[in-house]
């Protein structure tokens, strides 16, 4: 008889993506996916280390189940992601209500895991690092996604070792999944119905499979009748090659928004963050892309507060974040990850941290407010993605990916139309439909 699972996801796109694959895998079994937690007879939270906050929320969330089911049949509780790959043992022994723990490396064996577990009742941690068989594995499951813009990994890891990041010690070193098993997952997802493929990686454009970089992976989806829009997500300064900036110049499908983390505006900090670039670095690349095509905007990630932050550096950041303007990004006061380099450092006031914090939040927020207030009564392109949660308006997103939120019919859905923009705020743009041909997408 089937049963029941419920999937909590946290942090990045890549545990979502996990989160999607995970269910692939688990209906070979009987599980079908369930939306109300207190249904399940397995609950299983995806989760990201990349914060204190995001792990204790595994914990807190694990209480309110244990409270939950506190009068009927404990479910199976499972933690998956980076948590689980850091703490390993140590989440059995410090919260006794969790079943199983499996590191992102080791989805591939979950079946056999649970049914392991079920036969035996024995608590079981498996963590080790094991992406080629994952990957392989994977591969033979085709991925039900049918959305119409889906994720899709293709590299994991990382070998940069920023003093802060956790992330070489729970997803481990660089690997780059083989180029036409990523082929053939698109052609999958498009039979689907997916019109928009956003790759991902832990530092993606470090894609790397034998003579073949993620320039020569945009440019081969592009090919595919059916795929209208590309992006990918997390890049690295470092990795942001010369042949990757000039696809910008060919590509009609790669959306023009970078991600591009920068962490701090200050070539001492992220001297100290161990990043492997500077700013001017940075900034050259920044304006090779600007010319390369007018149309880019970039986002990036900051770090504020990082030990060894003086006021000289913070005014860098803010300088930096003035002079390029950019449209949405996302900003946390240094949190220290156990095992990291920086972890052993000495943190800043906790209220002076605060201060530089909603300093730069301000700025960057006005940055969005202004960009976005700039669309009103202009008209842009959205790829129609769902209903809104309440069901009476379309969801969709711009080229530059900001939410965008219309009146329209069902039939628009999967389609790419053009909408005038009629007000907006700091996150979203509200507008109407004003294409009568709805332009359709192959």
């Amino acid at each position: 008889m089937d049963q029941k699972i419920f999937i909590k996801t946290f942090g990045c796109q890549m545990n979502e993506y996990d989160s999607n694959r995970i269910y692939d895998t688990l209906k070979k079994i009987g599980y079908i996916k369930t939306d109300k937690y207190q249904d399940a007879d397995c609950y299983l939270l995806n989760t990201c280390h990349i914060r204190d906050k995001a792990k204790e929320k595994v914990y807190h969330d694990i209480g309110r189940v244990k409270k939950t089911f506190k009068s009927k049949s404990k479910p199976l509780i499972i933690v998956t992601g980076c948590v689980a790959q850091a703490e390993n043992e140590e989440m059995l022994k410090r919260e006794p209500y969790i079943d199983l723990v499996v590191g992102p490396q080791s989805y591939h064996k979950i079946n056999d895991i649970i049914l392991n577990y079920k036969y035996n009742n024995k608590k079981i941690e498996e963590t080790e690092f094991d992406v080629v068989s994952k990957f392989d594995y994977l591969s033979k499951i085709k991925n039900k996604s049918k959305k119409v813009s889906s994720f899709l990994t293709i590299q994991e890891g990382c070998d940069k070792f920023c003093h802060f990041c956790v992330v070489p010690y729970t997803r481990g070193p660089e690997y780059s999944r083989p180029f036409n098993q990523i082929l053939d997952e698109v052609k999958n997802l498009i039979d689907n119905g997916t019109k928009e493929i956003i790759l991902l990686g832990q530092n993606v454009n470090a894609y790397h499979y034998k003579d073949l970089r993620l320039s020569n992976l945009i440019l081969e989806i592009e090919k595919f009748r059916g795929v209208e829009r590309i992006r990918y997500t997390t890049s690295h300064p470092k990795d942001m090659t010369e042949d990757l900036i000039e696809v910008y110049k060919y590509s009609k499908k790669l959306m023009p928004l970078v991600h591009l983390p920068v962490q701090s505006g200050s070539d001492k900090v992220l001297k100290l963050m161990n990043r492997k670039h500077n700013i001017k670095e940075y900034l050259e690349t920044v304006y090779k892309l600007k010319k390369i095509n007018t149309k880019i905007e970039f986002s990036s990630d900051f770090i504020i507060a990082y030990p060894g932050e003086n006021e000289k550096d913070f005014k860098d950041t803010v300088n930096l974040i003035k002079e390029i303007k950019f449209i949405n990004s996302f900003s946390f006061i240094f949190s220290p990850r156990p095992g990291t380099v920086a972890s052993k450092l000495e943190i800043l006031d906790k209220k002076e941290s605060l201060f530089r914090l909603e300093t730069v939040q301000n700025i960057l927020f006005k940055n969005q407010r202004e960009v976005n207030k700039s669309l009103e009564s202009k008209i842009i392109n959205v790829l129609v993605e769902n209903r809104t949660d309440d069901k009476t308006k379309l969801f969709g997103r711009s080229e530059h990916m900001t939410s965008v939120v219309f009146n329209g019919s069902d039939n628009l859905i999967g389609k790419i139309v053009k909408v005038k923009i009629l007000e907006s705020n700091q996150n979203t743009l509200f507008g109407a439909s004003i294409d009568s041909t709805h332009q359709k997408v192959a």
